[in-house]
């Protein structure tokens, strides 16, 4: 290791040491600062999904003047970072790097004042209302810590930077480049993301099911259109939406056993122009969330069946049934095996305190990192989440029965010293223990 290099990581084991609010006390803080200039600079220049090109840049300049060997343009614009320190196990560690199309309203002195293009064309504000500009800098620094410290451990490091997430198209895609017969085939995958929901300082985690299986469906409804004062002589799709909207709901209370996991939200309903014309179509958007591929299947189909029969039962023809398609974005649902999930909150436990680590309940969210554990070979697979809400704002949110920002909103602000300082901390520790001599 060369003298640069042995000067960029000094002090990187003491940021490890004392509390999150004395990160910026410590001898270690010449590193902790470096990560927070890190943070502030994602965070100043998001990018929206396949388009995370200077984002990239970024990531791979970071890695490589650690030593990872770097590839860039996998799966579009993602990158992989690799580093072989010996025999042993490899090991994924993933970030994703897009941003949403979100104006942000933190008043922050740092506020995203990006724009970008999004799928549509259109000019939107840009921001990481997602947390991922945390999770990019938890991974650099964990690289980091890792590289400074190879005695400590022995195997190969995979790094993953990951575009599109927000898409659900992101892991497909660097699954569909070769990820793992290009570069290696992990023994585990392992990832964190932020949650709006626990303090800073604190992770959490579930087992089995994690994170929902995610569609999106859209429905056209035809009708025949005429006058509003003549709906006798119309076949009027907005009441036929109607009909489909309410029927819907039963796949969840009706169709779907109680002790299993459903949601069918119909989030968009378009139709009409004016108050006396019956329109001639109707466009539903639905988001469909399940846990089990039985139970999505079941669900799908059900869309598909009741609103065509309920389009038969308006006496619409043939030619002018409801329309469904599914959107190609599927996320299916994450996984969390037991036995790593386990493995990883003590690890976890050992590093932050034990009192810091909570099991958690499954989310009806989604996460692409889930896709990575879904291959022929059934990599063992955790994601964890890790909190990211003032500590104090947390208490007194708590204590007045406000509710906080959640993510995707402008407003969400994460504490950014110590969320960074338990990323880097607890990812290292997993690493570390995963890959123990």
């Amino acid at each position: 290791m060369n003298k640069h290099l042995l000067g960029l990581l000094a002090g990187t084991a003491l940021l490890f040491a004392g509390s999150g609010a004395a990160i910026a006390k410590t001898t270690g803080n010449a590193e902790a600062a470096y990560l927070e200039k890190l943070y502030l600079h994602f965070h100043q220049n998001p990018e929206l999904s396949l388009k995370e090109f200077e984002t990239a840049k970024r990531m791979k300049s970071e890695l490589e003047q650690v030593g990872f060997d770097v590839t860039e343009g996998v799966g579009g614009t993602g990158l992989v970072a690799m580093m072989k320190n010996g025999p042993g196990p490899v090991l994924m560690l993933r970030a994703d790097m897009d941003a949403l199309p979100v104006a942000e309203q933190t008043g922050l002195d740092y506020a995203s004042k990006a724009r970008g293009v999004n799928q549509r064309g259109q000019d939107v504000s840009v921001m990481h209302a997602c947390g991922h500009d945390v999770h990019m800098t938890s991974l650099v620094g964990t690289a980091r810590h890792l590289a400074a410290n190879k005695d400590q451990w022995s195997g190969t490091l995979m790094l993953v930077a990951q575009p599109a997430e927000e898409l659900g198209k992101g892991a497909r895609a660097m699954l569909a480049d070769g990820v793992f017969e290009r570069f290696a085939k992990p023994d585990y995958n392992i990832a964190l993301h932020v949650s709006a929901g626990l303090p800073a300082g604190k992770v959490g985690y579930a087992s089995g099911f994690a994170l929902a299986n995610v569609d999106s469906v859209d429905i056209k409804v035809h009708g025949i259109g005429g006058h509003g004062a003549y709906p006798h002589t119309t076949k009027d799709p907005i009441v036929l939406a109607a009909y489909i909207v309410t029927a819907l709901q039963t796949l969840v209370s009706r169709q779907t056993s109680p002790l299993d996991q459903a949601v069918v939200t119909v989030g968009s309903i378009h139709g009409g122009s004016k108050h006396n014309i019956i329109s001639d179509n109707v466009h539903l958007q639905l988001t469909v969330r399940s846990y089990s591929d039985e139970t999505r299947a079941a669900l799908m189909a059900g869309i598909e069946r009741i609103a065509v029969n309920q389009g038969r039962a308006f006496g619409l023809p043939e030619d002018k049934l409801p329309e469904v398609e599914v959107k190609d974005e599927f996320t299916p649902a994450t996984y969390n095996t037991p036995e790593l999930a386990k493995r990883v909150g003590a690890t976890i436990g050992n590093a932050i305190g034990a009192d810091n680590v909570a099991v958690l309940d499954p989310v009806m969210g989604g996460e692409d990192f889930g896709r990575y554990g879904r291959t022929e070979d059934k990599i063992p697979s955790v994601i964890y989440w890790l909190g990211a809400v003032n500590p104090e704002v947390y208490a007194k949110a708590k204590a007045d029965g406000t509710s906080l920002p959640s993510l995707h909103s402008p407003f969400f602000t994460p504490d950014r010293n110590l969320t960074i300082k338990t990323g880097v901390s607890s990812m290292s520790a997993i690493a570390l223990d995963i890959l123990a001599k």
